[in-house]
């Protein structure tokens, strides 16, 4: 039983990481720089969305996406909700800071998986960001 539950809570450390987002939208094109159209990666919500410090290492080498005063927070597409859930309470175990996930979302379809992650863990905080595509300013 004890090895059941120790592995319901690894995988809840999987899968969630939110963050202190909600700066402004306005800094994509700052950011990212494009000659056309583009997908953004986790790395580019990363860096537009983060207010702490970004890719902070653990002593283990495991990298936080966004450490603030307040969260862990583990920056995921929506279909890797399990993923960040387990990486942001791992992550909130070692520096002592609350759970956050920040999950990008391409539409209604994937809030499901921001409802999977409220029934796994109440205690996470999650932030949606809506996935956009950067575009020329010249367009």
């Amino acid at each position: 039983m004890k090895k059941i539950i120790q592995l319901i809570i690894y995988l809840a450390f999987s899968i969630i990481i939110i963050f202190s987002i909600i700066e402004n939208d306005n800094d994509t094109e700052n950011v990212i720089k494009s000659n056309s159209n583009k997908k953004l990666t986790e790395k580019d919500y990363v860096n537009m969305y983060c207010t702490g410090i970004k890719e902070y290492v653990l002593e283990d080498r495991t990298r936080v996406d966004c450490l603030t005063d307040e969260y862990a927070i583990e920056f995921d597409y929506a279909k890797k909700w399990a993923e960040s859930i387990g990486q942001s309470l791992y992550y909130s175990k070692k520096t002592g800071k609350k759970p956050a996930v920040a999950i990008i979302t391409n539409g209604e379809n994937d809030l499901k998986y921001i409802q999977r992650i409220k029934e796994t863990d109440e205690k996470i905080t999650i932030f949606e960001i809506p996935a956009n595509i950067v575009k020329n300013k010249k367009e």
